[in-house]
């Protein structure tokens, strides 16, 4: 079993995340490439960074499916934001799934950066994620 955990020898997350994630040995570990706001047909969720995150989720909860895990599986995420006037909707999508995916706040790692682009200007939010799957 995946064990997330915050040591009490340093503050508490500022977000929703833990500070530590211990994949144990009997666990392969499967890297999510950068997950970007698109539909399954390929077009842009909407041209705002919060349907943009909700897709990019979507994304991952279908990639958590074929790979047969779920949200409980998901060791880190890295986040990339473009411009830091697209953080607000970002994190409120950012939230909406957390909480539905751990209703007791048992949050993987995470990171986020605010980056000047990505690969496209209509592109606002990509997401990497890690992946820890019992043998």
């Amino acid at each position: 079993m995946i064990r997330r955990w915050n040591p009490d020898t340093l503050a508490a997350p500022i977000g929703t995340y833990s500070h530590l994630a211990h994949v144990p040995a009997d666990h392969e570990l499967v890297v999510v490439s950068g997950q970007v706001g698109v539909l399954p047909d390929g077009e842009l969720a909407g041209a705002d960074a919060q349907a943009q995150g909700r897709a990019v989720f979507a994304n991952i909860e279908r990639l958590l499916e074929a790979a047969g895990a779920s949200p409980a599986q998901l060791v880190r995420v890295f986040s990339m934001v473009s411009g830091t006037e697209h953080l607000p909707g970002y994190r409120a999508a950012l939230r909406e799934t957390f909480v539905r995916w751990y209703p007791e706040g048992d949050w993987p790692a995470q990171s986020l950066i605010v980056v000047a682009a990505l690969a496209t200007p209509e592109i606002l939010v990509e997401v990497e994620a890690m992946i820890a799957i019992p043998r």
